[in-house]
This record gives structure tokens, C-alpha cells and sequence, in this order.
């Protein structure tokens, strides 16, 4: 009996111990996780402690990088107030061309070349003979149609100048049977390289010669007197530095300048507002050939009018060409190029701007001496001062040019050079010739006696 009952309370002792030691292996589990969790958190807030002092050790750096900039800023201003008091006493003791070093340029000068290599070699010497020292003024291109080797080595030969190359595939369908197809090249030449020059490298104006031609003294400085009538007086469309009626027993004075109503081509400057206007119908006219006579179209010129001098500032000395050398021992060859340095800048224009232009012309025409007759010629020849000559229309002007010895021809109405119908020269001294178109007088204003 007394046995069973120590067994018993072993029993229950050890049934009390499982739950016991249960108990106990679960507080230790759990103040396991609880080290673990407290290990972690102190990893934690020593990572934090690193951080946070790492982001104050930024944070002081950028105060330094701060205070340092503000400094530099304080340096920098002291130095802007120092040079513009520099510029300032620069000003006043009148050297402002020091701060206005950066030249805007007048115009861009273009050659359009082909393939004579020869020719372009005598252009570009030409013009850099006077260009040089105002080539910030007027930046020299050289546009090739074609592909010919010898133009563009020699073009790239040349320092300071730019070289464009222009390559047309498209076929070419003339007008009329037998026509040049090279007119036709010409002309989507032009239209090529005043895009370019215009849209591409933004230029105000363009002045364009050709691969046959040289310059005088002075050409620089006439085309910057004239680049202000021509932003000035609208009803400008170009200036000209080339008179058609140029040959030297009909000049006199370099100094004397003409409004025309005929396009004179051979070395002229364009405007990009004018072109604006011109270049989509270059595009979209199909039946361009001569781009010259294009542009003596009246739709094209409407009303406006070119500034030609009296004395060409360009000598075109191409007997072979596209043209076949037409006219060239009659008309250029004897061209009378300016040898003069006129100081364009002392001159007063003022009188080409149209209103004024019409009165000054007018008052030449009321001094010259009437003549009339057959013999109109021999009686001009004994007279000393002016003299002016009327002409029935364009068979009776051809009979008095070619006696003369001026050129006959007319595009589209317009007799070469006509101003109002007029076209005037010099003749043996220096008298001018006035040849009046049948209504010239009413045009400008003059009752007929």
C-alpha cells in the first residue's frame, strides 16, 4: 500500500515536471528572439548614429561648398563692376570699337563657279586682294555646280574662304528644240546657293559674282553704301555694281550712281527679304532658262528698281562660257572698271531714294538741250552741254543705239538700263545722252514745251 502511493507521487511529480520544463524551454525561446531583436535593434541605431553623422558631415561640407561659391560670387561681382567701369572710361575716352569687335556682316559674297579653274583663279585673287582686310564684313563663298576635280582643288587651296558644292542629277527638259541645256543648270544653280546662303548660314544679304570677274577698289565700300538703300528705300530690289552701257567712251564719273528699271546682273547684292519672296517661284517655275531675264520679268520685279553706277565696280573678262563670248568684244571687253577709291562713306546718297530720285533725274532732263531729226547725232556732237533725244519706240531706239554705238537690246519692254524709258550716257566728253522714251516726260512729271 504504502509503495503504491510513492510510486503515485512520482508519477504526478513527473506529469508536473513535463509541463514545467515545456514552460521553461518556451521563456528561453522566447528571451532568445527577444536578444536577437534587441541585438538588432542596437545594429540599427549604431547604422543610424553612422548615417546621421555621415549626413552632417555632408551637410557641413556643402555649408563649406556654400560659403566658398558666395565668396566666389562676391569675387566675380567686384570683377563685372570693375570691367564695366573699364568700359565705361574705354567709351568715354571714345574707343567703343573695342566693345564692338564682333562684326555683323554686310553681306556674304558668293562666286558661282563651274569648271574653269583658270577663271576662278584670277576671281578669287581679285576679290581677296581688297576683301582681306573687311572679311569680317564679307565672309567669301565659292559655290561649284558640278563635280569638276580642278575647281574644287583650286577652291580649297584658298584660306578664308567657305566651298560649296552643288549636285544636280535631274534630267533636263528644254524649253524650246536645240536650247542650252546649261541655262538651265545655271539657273538651279543660283536658286541652290542663295538657299543655302540665306537659309542655312542666315545671312541678311548676298552679294553674288561670277567665276569671270574682278573687282575694283572700291567695291567693298560702294556695296556698304549701298547695302543702306537698299534696307531703306523698298522700292530697291537690288544693288548692281554693273552698268551694261559701261565701255570707256561712255563713262565719266565714278562717283555718280543711277536708279534703273532694267535688272543689270554682273556682280549685285540681294536682300533676304527680297528673296523670300523670289525663291518659291524659282521652285516651283519650271521653265526657268536665264535666270537674269527671269528676274527682269515685270511680275517679278514689280515696279521696283535696281541702283547701277555709272563707272562698273566688276569687269567680266569670260570670253568662253555658256554664252559663247556673245557680245563680248563689242560690250565687255571695252568695260571701263573703277580705278578710283571713292570714300563712299562721305557721300550722301539721299538722292537715289525714290521720291527724291524722280525730282533729281527730272531737273537733269529740263537742262538738257532738246534735239531732234535724222541728224540728231551730228547736232548732239556740236552741242556742249547735255542733250536728250526722243525716240518713237523700239525699232527707232535701235536705229539711234546702234548709231551711237550703246546696246540696243530690250527684255520685256525695258530698253538695258532704262530708267522710265530713259537711258543716258556719256558721250566724247562729259556730256550726257539722254534717249527719251515716247512717254519718259509724263513719267517724270515734265509738260513738253
Amino acid at each position: 500500500m504504502g509503495k503504491c502511493c510513492f510510486c503515485d507521487y512520482r508519477y504526478l511529480l513527473l506529469i508536473a515536471a513535463v509541463p514545467f520544463i515545456y514552460i521553461q524551454m518556451r521563456l528561453f525561446v522566447t528571451q532568445s528572439q527577444y536578444a536577437d531583436r534587441i541585438a538588432d535593434a542596437i545594429e540599427a541605431e549604431h547604422q543610424c548614429t553612422r548615417q546621421t553623422r555621415l549626413l552632417i558631415d555632408q551637410i557641413s561640407l556643402q555649408q563649406e561648398r556654400l560659403l566658398s561659391l558666395e565668396e566666389e560670387r562676391k569675387r566675380q561681382d567686384q570683377e563685372c563692376r570693375q570691367l564695366r567701369a573699364l568700359i565705361q572710361d574705354l567709351e568715354r575716352k571714345g574707343l567703343k570699337k573695342l566693345v564692338s569687335d564682333v562684326q555683323v556682316p554686310v553681306a556674304a559674297v558668293v562666286v558661282m563657279a563651274c569648271n574653269r579653274a583658270d577663271y576662278l583663279e584670277r576671281t578669287i585673287k581679285s576679290i581677296l586682294k581688297h576683301q582681306s582686310s573687311v572679311a569680317s564684313k564679307y565672309p567669301l563663298f565659292i559655290s561649284q555646280d558640278g563635280s569638276d576635280p580642278s575647281v574644287r582643288s583650286k577652291a580649297l587651296s584658298y584660306d578664308g574662304l567657305t566651298y560649296m558644292q552643288h549636285l544636280d542629277y535631274e534630267p533636263v527638259h528644254t524649253e524650246r528644240p536645240g536650247e542650252l541645256i546649261a541655262y538651265y543648270k545655271i539657273a538651279r544653280h543660283y536658286k541652290w546657293a542663295l538657299d543655302q546662303l540665306f537659309y542655312k548660314h542666315n545671312f541678311s544679304r548676298v552679294i553674288i559674282l561670277e567665276d569671270d570677274m574682278e573687282i575694283a577698289p572700291d567695291f567693298f565700300d560702294y556695296f556698304e553704301a549701298g547695302a543702306y538703300l537698299l534696307d531703306s528705300d523698298k522700292t530697291i530690289m537690288a544693288i548692281s555694281s554693273w552698268n551694261d552701257n559701261g565701255q570707256r567712251q561712255f563713262v565719266h564719273d565714278p562717283h555718280v550712281l543711277y536708279r534703273s528699271d532694267f535688272f543689270p546682273g554682273l556682280g549685285w547684292m540681294l536682300s533676304k527679304s527680297t528673296w523670300d519672296e523670289l525663291s518659291p517661284k524659282f521652285f516651283f517655275d519650271q521653265k526657268i532658262t536665264y535666270w537674269d531675264d527671269w528676274l527682269r520679268l515685270k511680275e517679278n520685279h514689280r515696279g521696283r528698281q535696281f541702283i547701277r553706277p555709272e563707272v562698273c565696280r566688276t569687269y567680266n573678262f569670260g570670253e568662253h562660257g555658256s554664252s559663247m563670248g556673245q557680245f563680248f568684244r563689242q560690250y565687255l571687253e571695252p568695260i571701263k572698271l573703277n580705278d578710283v577709291k571713292v570714300n563712299w562713306k562721305s557721300m550722301d546718297l539721299n538722292y537715289l531714294v525714290e521720291d527724291t530720285y524722280v525730282k533729281h533725274f527730272a531737273d537733269m532732263i529740263k537742262k538738257a538741250t532738246p534735239v531732234h531729226g535724222t541728224d540728231a547725232i551730228l547736232k548732239a556732237y556740236n552741242i556742249d552741254g547735255d542733250v536728250r533725244i526722243q525716240y518713237q519706240g523700239k525699232s527707232d531706239f535701235e536705229r539711234i543705239a546702234s548709231q551711237f554705238g550703246i546696246f540696243e537690246e530690250w527684255k520685256d519692254g525695258v530698253p538695258r538700263t532704262a530708267y522710265k524709258g530713259i537711258v543716258v550716257f556719256r558721250y566724247q566728253t562729259q556730256r550726257r545722252i539722254f534717249l527719251l522714251g515716247p512717254d519718259s516726260l509724263q513719267q517724270l512729271g515734265i509738260e513738253e514745251a
